[in-house]
């Protein structure tokens, strides 16, 4: 009986062994696969999302209203950008790479890493389809593939689309407004230069509300491969002196009370407070 016992055992745990190895066969990453994109990268460029004035924005005449009345204010001195009050910055912006970018490619995912922690990214390359209902988010959901362009056995393009966000959000720091409906749909073509493979090559294509027409813009970014002792913590609120109330962005001045940003700037509404 014991015999019979230990051979029932051995049986199961061999079973389990092979169960487990075969699961980790299906789950193995074979790194050399995929293109190499260690090391941070930093954005080459103005922090524009056309890397210019964005004056050539296929913007609606509507959200062309917005954007001058917008450069009107920070004319007056009225900073326009919103993450100065800590708002994530959400997608297309994170791609701006404001801080160093990390790329972090796994089987099932590819991780964009930024030193704000609510400012990374997964794209998921598990061949999962669009789900049903999905939370909207500043940064949105992102589902992509690897693809083989030049069909040598690896993979050298990363294609992603992101869906699903909510808002307000921005192109960049100049308060260039993306549609208040959220219906954006962002596509992606990430590789590296083939003449310089410490150059990382983004297209990017929005389709939105706000827009006459989907509008591709081509960011880059340089490889520094100096290792990184320590990563820099980043806290949007330490030391945060800007104040976003309705409409308007204030700020706390050296004497601890609340100035405008902006001569003529209209005073926030006090009415709940004695005067």
């Amino acid at each position: 009986m014991f015999s019979r016992r230990m051979v029932t055992i051995i049986a199961l745990a061999a079973t389990l062994g092979m169960a487990l190895s075969l699961a980790g066969v299906a789950h193995a990453f074979d790194e050399a696969k995929y293109p190499d994109l260690s090391g941070q990268w930093h954005r080459i460029g103005p922090d524009r999302f056309d890397g210019g004035t964005n004056r050539d924005a296929p913007l609606t005449p509507e959200y062309r209203a917005i954007y001058e009345k917008v450069r009107k204010n920070e004319a007056g001195n009225m900073i326009a950008d919103p993450m100065l009050s800590c708002q994530a910055p959400g997608m297309p912006r994170v791609m701006m790479a404001y801080a160093p970018m990390e790329i972090i490619v796994t089987a099932d995912t590819a991780h964009i890493l930024i030193e704000n922690i609510h400012d990374s990214r997964r794209i998921h390359t598990d061949g999962r389809p669009w789900p049903g209902e999905v939370d909207p988010s500043f940064r949105g959901l992102s589902i992509g593939q690897w693809q083989d362009t030049d069909g040598d056995g690896r993979f050298d393009t990363l294609i992603a689309e992101t869906r699903h966000f909510q808002g307000p959000r921005y192109f960049d720091g100049s308060g260039l407004p993306l549609h208040q409906d959220n219906n954006t749909v962002i596509r992606e073509r990430i590789f590296l230069d083939k003449s310089n493979p410490d150059v990382l090559v983004n297209e990017i294509t929005v389709t939105d509300s706000a827009l006459t027409r989907p509008w591709t813009v081509t960011k880059t970014y340089r490889r520094d491969r100096t290792p990184v002792a320590m990563h820099r913590e980043s806290v949007c609120a330490d030391h945060s002196s800007h104040v976003a109330i309705g409409e308007e962005m204030y700020v706390v001045g050296p004497d601890g009370n609340l100035a405008p940003t902006r001569p003529g700037q209209p005073a926030p509404d006090l009415r709940y407070f004695p005067r």
